[in-house]
């Protein structure tokens, strides 16, 4: 199969999974892939450069660019537990504090949650431009097909951007409303 005929047919599903049409009754959907892999799809994918952060595509949503910018800020700090609950300012953040900190900088979160709390989150399946990926004990999201995680690397030492596989086993996807 060639590397174009695949790329056609991962839009296809990616359109499919976003319109709901493998939806169940249940409040949660099932990622679908075995494995999260960067995936780059002209005009929508931000890139990470060679410093370590990410750049957001120059035709993305504000709310999109000011999650880039927000989670680029978090970059370099440590992992700590429990880091971003109490508030979103911190001096380290865990998983959900790191997920909670970016998405309040794109105006879709009032509140630090903890991971459980994103079970519930914003609607269910995968989003245009953001995608949270929750299961018991770790969340974290793609923004603008980027991944943003504490953990899925040997080095993890706390919130980065992250282009090497992840392991989807037990995950469910969320998104905002409207990206």
């Amino acid at each position: 199969m060639s590397k174009y005929y695949r790329l056609i047919v991962f839009c296809l599903i990616g359109v499919l999974l976003s319109c709901g049409l493998t939806s169940s009754c249940s409040s949660q959907l099932k990622a679908k892939d075995r494995h999260l892999v960067h995936r780059f799809e002209y005009g929508k994918t931000a890139y990470i450069g060679p410093d370590g952060l990410a750049q957001a595509p120059p035709h993305a949503p504000k709310q999109v660019k000011w999650m880039v910018e927000a989670a680029n800020s978090l970059v370099g700090k440590p992992y700590v537990y429990g880091g971003g609950h109490r508030q979103f300012q911190d001096h380290g953040y865990d998983c959900s504090g790191a997920v909670s900190y970016v998405l309040r900088a794109g105006g879709k979160l009032e509140r630090p949650l903890v991971s459980q709390g994103f079970f519930e989150y914003g609607k269910k399946g995968y989003g245009d431009w953001v995608t949270i990926y929750v299961r018991d004990g770790h969340v974290f999201m793609t923004i603008a097909g980027l991944r943003f995680d504490t953990g899925g690397t040997w080095n993890s030492t706390g919130p980065r951007w992250k282009p090497e596989r992840r392991g989807l086993k037990g995950y469910y996807v969320r998104h905002p409303r409207g990206l």
